[in-house]
Parts: C-alpha cells; structure tokens; sequence
C-alpha cells in the first residue's frame, strides 16, 4: 500500500530527521517546523518506528484538504478513506492541535472528526453503533493556517522513550535531543566523549547507541504493531534487521556526575541500554576532570536550578566550569542550557550557538571549537 508518512521531531532536528529518512531509501514530500512528511508503505511504518533516532512519532496521512468551518471539517474527513485502515470493531479515538486557524476550539474540533469518521465507517461497513472493542488506531488532526490534516499514530508511546530509562532525575533531556546535541559533536572512535554532568546518562548513552548502530527502537512496541492491514511479518523482519545491523566499535564515552544517586542511576541504564562495554560511569566533580593526553568532546547538559538549589549555584558552576574546560584545550565543548546569559558566566562566547527544544522548553546549545 502506498502511504503519506509523517514524522514529528523537536523544533530544531528537522534536518537530522530528514537525513535520516532518505538514509532509510525514502523520498521527503515537504519538510515544516517540527514535521517531515515522506512517502512509504507497510515496511516503511515498521522501519521508520524502530530505526529513526531524531523523531517523536510517526503518523499515516491519511488526508489534508482546507476547513474554515466546522461543516468543512466534517466534510473533508468524511470524505477521507477511513475503512482502508480502522475494522468495525476497532476504536478509533481523536485528538488534535490548532494553530493560527479560524476552528480553534479543540473539543468542537474533536466531536465533529469524531463524527465524520462515524459517518465514513458507516457508508462503507452499513451499521451505525461501533463497539470500538479491538486494535486502536489514534486519530490525530493538526490545523495550521486553516489547512487540516488527518492521521493514524503508529507510534503509541513517544519514540523518544527508548525503554532504557525507567527512572530520571529533575528536568532530564529527552533522547531525541541528546542524540541530537550528540551528532553535531560528531562522535568519533578515537576521540573520548565526556558528559561530566551526566545525569540519568542520556546523552552518553544516546552516544554509544549511534556508535555501536544500535536502533533506538528495537526493544520497544509500537501501536501499529496491532493495526490489521500490517502484516506481522513485516515487524519481525524489522527487527531482526535492526539486531542484525549493531556493529562492535571502540569508541568510548564516559558519563560522570557529583552526585552518587546520579551515577547509580546511569549505571543502571546503561546496563538497560545493552551499552556497558562502551560507557563507563563514575562518580566525579566536573570541575576536576582531566584530559590525561587524550583526545576528547566534552557534551553535557548541565543543570540549571531544577537539579541545584537556586539558579545562582547553577551560575557559579558556569564560571569554574567555564574556567577548568578552557584548561582542557584542546578539547571542544558543547553545552546546552536553557539559561539566557550562559556564555557570561561562562566566560567567552561560543563559536556557535543553535537554538533546540527539549519538549516545549527553549534552549541553547553552545559549541566551543577552540576551548581557549
């Protein structure tokens, strides 16, 4: 079957994510904030799901078509093919965002989708009661300049929700945006990566993944897994694909943190995230690392008064941070932070400044090539 598929990412990775479509052997159809739209059919449901690293979810198009009314929104899904995908017994729930567009009411927008569908089902398949009772298939709009789009979540669970991580600590940083931030620092196998502030582990754990070629969603479900028209063999060759394609590697990533609960707890999904021969996790202050002659990437997110007590701590850990990194040159740094005036506490400006997304909350990554 021939189908529209949308991915979603964070603002910001739409170009990794289209990247990494094509890597896949598939054709981008257009590209906005926070969305790739690419051509594809059952196989590419089940491999975009289990191999794409930078995208949230992915959706079946199932139309798009102009609603500056409430009767255009009817009509205009009604008209949509619904029975090709949703059997009579499944459930077919609705949910939607609305943006910059005369429908902004979103529970109106829901009940009349809701309708509509109904409607369609009820043309093709002759009854008017659904019990919903069997596979579920979200149907989700999205509105934007009076454009309406209509799609089935084949993801279920956010893609970003590897499995690895059971448990985080304060304001973690999603992995979609630690494998991200991880990318531009291109990851090399000669060159130590160094998250000295590491949390939960994420972004060295998303650093050992990428390298060792491990697909992110390998050892996870998808809701697709239970749609009718996908054939179960399809999921199985997926995954076996993805088993297959893990490469051995001798790149090394270190994940260290101040804090002994921190370090427990990056031990533990590191061990999760089948990545123990590559991260090595220990307990130690930031601002004492050393280089010890090796060639290295410092990568962290460090924290910003959800983790310490007040933002003024969080401020001076800028300044000695900012001052001992610069005494590991010539290593570069890349740090990303939601704190506006980062690069005054820590002492220079960046050779490069990006601004990223973790969820809704702007940030900043600040990429030091000449850490002097």
């Amino acid at each position: 079957m021939k189908l529209e598929l949308v991915a979603t990412c964070l603002f910001g990775l739409e170009h990794l994510l289209g990247e990494e479509i094509e890597a896949l052997g598939y054709e981008r159809i257009s590209t906005i904030d926070g969305r790739v739209t690419f051509a594809g059919d059952e196989e590419a449901v089940a491999l975009s799901n289990i191999f794409l690293r930078y995208a949230e979810r992915v959706f079946i198009k199932v139309g798009a078509f102009r609603a500056e009314s409430f009767e255009e929104l009817f009509e205009g899904t009604r008209a949509l093919n619904w029975p090709d995908f949703i059997g009579k017994n499944d459930a077919f729930p609705v949910k939607g965002h609305s943006i910059k567009s005369k429908l902004f009411s979103i529970p109106d927008c829901q009940a009349i989708v809701k309708k509509a569908v109904v409607r369609s089902m009820t043309e093709r398949y002759g009854i008017t009661q659904f019990e919903e009772s069997e596979s579920k298939y979200q149907i989700e709009f999205f509105i934007l300049n009076d454009l309406a789009t209509l799609m089935i979540d084949t993801s279920g669970i956010a893609l970003h929700k590897r499995g690895y991580r059971k448990d985080s600590l304060g304001a973690p940083i999603r992995e979609t945006l630690a494998a991200a931030i991880v990318a531009t620092s291109r990851p090399r196998e000669n060159v130590l990566l160094w998250d000295p502030m590491c949390g939960s582990g994420t972004i060295a754990i998303e650093a050992a993944m990428m390298m060792k070629n491990i697909a992110p969603g390998r050892s996870r479900k998808f809701a697709a897994e239970e749609f009718s028209f996908i054939d179960s063999k399809i999921w199985i060759s997926a995954r076996e694909e993805a088993f297959d394609v893990e490469q051995k590697t001798d790149f090394e990533a270190f994940a260290s943190d101040i804090d002994p609960s921190a370090v427990a707890l990056a031990e533990k999904n590191v061990r999760l995230a089948g990545v123990s021969d590559t991260v090595k996790v220990f307990r130690h202050d930031a601002r004492k690392i050393s280089a010890d002659g090796r060639r290295g990437t410092i990568v962290c997110n460090p924290p910003y008064g959800e983790r310490l007590g007040t933002i003024k701590e969080a401020e001076q850990l800028y300044k000695e941070i900012g001052v001992h990194f610069r005494s590991l040159s010539p290593w570069q740094v890349y740090v990303i932070t939601s704190h506006p005036a980062f690069e005054r506490f820590y002492g220079r400006k960046a050779d490069k400044v990006r601004k990223l997304y973790n969820g809704m909350l702007p940030c900043y990554l600040y990429q030091f090539f000449k850490n002097k």
